[in-house]
């Protein structure tokens, strides 16, 4: 079974998926090897490794243990062509349609083709949506792309019926890492409305119960990331989870 048909399977069977995200930069060897055997048992679908930044070769050989240990499918995050690494199960391959910067539309992605291809990976088209989040994330200010406004409904469904017509596995709402607020409901619930594209939601979901809350408005992923680097905020994963799953 291919990643893209586990996550389906997932939104089938639990009516939407829990994703956490690591971002390899954030942790010694030993703290990530805990924190990767905690997803395990969290009850979440899959784990995303990436950050905004280039992976160097220190980065590369966490992302191999992340895979050695992790029971549930890796999926790289990427932030640019760099981070590109055999040590995944797939790659969401992304194109950050919420802006107009060619090199994030079209020209990594164009790079990373024959790279994606070399190394075996399992893209999976993701079309990326930048929301504003209440303060400049570092996937703003590297892509230099402006965020569609938290209250625009209207423009992010414009360019999710845009992603659904040209062809993408899925759209992924983004308010960005350390975000302080996450995407609404209301987005979600507005896009949603207009297409059957499994939409994922990520950046700024501090508490079960905004993950709950955007499950319900139709999100069929969502992501945690930052909320869980505090070693005080681990069993939350397991709160996610039920939250997600349930709602």
């Amino acid at each position: 079974m291919s990643v893209f048909e586990h996550l389906l399977e997932t939104k089938a069977s639990k009516g939407a998926g829990y994703l956490v995200l690591v971002d390899p930069d954030r942790w010694d060897i030993d703290e990530l090897e805990l924190f990767i055997n905690k997803i395990n048992v969290s009850g979440a679908d899959g784990i995303m490794v990436g950050n905004s930044l280039t992976l160097g070769e220190g980065e590369q050989q966490m992302m191999k243990r992340i895979q050695e240990i992790a029971t549930l499918p890796v999926i790289l995050f990427p932030g640019n062509v760099n981070q590109l690494s055999p040590h995944v199960d797939a790659v969401f391959y992304l194109s950050v349609i919420s802006g107009r910067n060619p090199q994030f539309l079209i020209g990594d992605q164009v790079q990373a083709a024959p790279v994606v291809r070399h190394l075996g990976l399992e893209p999976i088209s993701t079309a990326y949506m930048l929301i504003e989040s209440g303060r400049v994330t570092t996937a703003e200010f590297v892509s230099g792309s402006k965020p569609i406004p938290r209250d625009k409904d209207e423009i992010a469904i414009a360019h999710a019926l845009a992603a659904d017509y040209l062809g993408f596995k899925f759209i992924y709402l983004e308010a960005g890492s350390g975000a302080k607020y996450s995407v609404t409901p209301q987005m979600v619930k507005a896009v949603t409305s207009y297409t059957d594209v499994p939409v994922i939601v990520g950046g700024g979901i501090h508490t079960p119960e905004v993950a709950g809350a955007l499950v319900k408005a139709g999100a069929s992923f969502v992501v945690t990331g930052n909320v869980l680097e505090n070693p005080d905020n681990s069993h939350l994963m397991e709160a996610f989870a039920k939250a997600i799953h349930k709602s």
